[in-house]
């Protein structure tokens, strides 16, 4: 039996696998690859990592993890996991293969369904973003388009109008409150109010939006609406409480409402943070605390005194 079961080899799942094998736990992590930034040209806002690609950075944890003796990594997927009478864990891998913990955390992640327009997968990480944070200062200089019209697309044309050359919000059809039309008519920002018909480019970078009526805009990014869900199943195999954006709940420490499952990174968050957190760099902060809070939670298990 492990001491803990670690599903997902993102930044948080190997962030945890790194705090526990520290403490020499024995720890078990499955990675199936399946990065959310996998399509994304670089990791950004991470320091001393800004500007590394997600794969790179992917191997450079499984490097540093190879060093601690008690951290095993399988590679493949969990296909179910439940509750053990003793109070621990079961883990399927897709292999068949099954494992036992005294603690769980999923680490899974969010995967991104792209609503539209036509074009958009084949520039998405590359040139079509969601996050400022993560992509808004490779667009400094450059011509930028933000599609939707209610207050916050609004609000991030306003926010990317302080650093890109050009920025214009297209409305895809959708009626534009004039209070926010004139707002950003004062701030150098245009508007196109006709639907969308496509996105067109080559090799991930759009070269333009193509409307249903009216002249083609040349463009170099395009900021599009994404809508998260779950990667797996398994917070729900469990009995997760989640909110209605779908993440997990989990209190400051990772804990799930399920005693002894933990979970990390943007596939959860707390009450209130209103949100989930994209950022790299805090998926693993999310994982080093969750890691930290099993190991605590282990040791008052073994040691009860006190």
């Amino acid at each position: 039996m492990f001491d803990a079961v670690i599903v997902g080899g993102g930044p948080a799942g190997m962030a945890a696998a790194l705090t526990l094998g520290r403490v020499h736990r024995p720890v078990l992590l499955i990675d199936a690859g399946e990065g959310r930034n996998a399509t994304a040209e670089s990791v950004h806002n991470f320091l001393t990592r800004d500007g590394t690609p997600p794969a790179d950075l992917r191997e450079f944890g499984r490097a540093e993890l190879a060093a601690y003796p008690r951290v095993r990594t399988a590679t493949g997927s969990a296909t179910d996991a439940r509750e053990l009478a003793d109070g621990g864990f079961q883990v399927v891998l897709a292999d068949g293969e099954r494992v036992t913990a005294r603690r769980l955390l999923l680490a899974t992640g969010l995967a991104d369904d792209l609503p539209g327009p036509p074009g958009v997968e084949s520039l998405w990480g590359r040139s079509a973003f969601h996050c400022p944070y993560c992509h808004g200062h490779e667009c400094a200089g450059r011509r930028v388009a933000v599609l939707g019209a209610d207050p916050a697309r609004v609000r991030l044309a306003l926010h990317l109008g302080r650093f890109a050359a050009d920025v214009v919000l297209c409305a895809d059809g959708h009626p534009l409150d004039p209070q926010a039309r004139a707002v950003l008519g004062a701030n150098g920002i245009g508007v196109r109010d006709e639907p969308l018909a496509r996105l067109e480019g080559a090799d991930g970078h759009l070269r333009r939006l193509v409307f249903a009526d009216g002249p083609p805009l040349a463009m170099d990014a395009v900021f599009v609406l994404n809508v998260p869900r779950q990667r797996s199943d398994l917070p729900a195999r469990l009995g997760c409480a989640s909110f209605a954006d779908g993440c997990v709940e989990v209190d400051d420490f990772g804990r799930t409402s399920v005693p002894g499952l933990y979970a990390a990174g943007d596939m959860a968050r707390r009450a209130t943070v209103p949100v989930s957190m994209a950022a790299v760099v805090v998926a693993a902060a999310s994982g080093t605390i969750a890691a930290t809070v099993i190991d605590q939670d282990l040791l008052s298990a073994d040691f009860p005194w006190g």
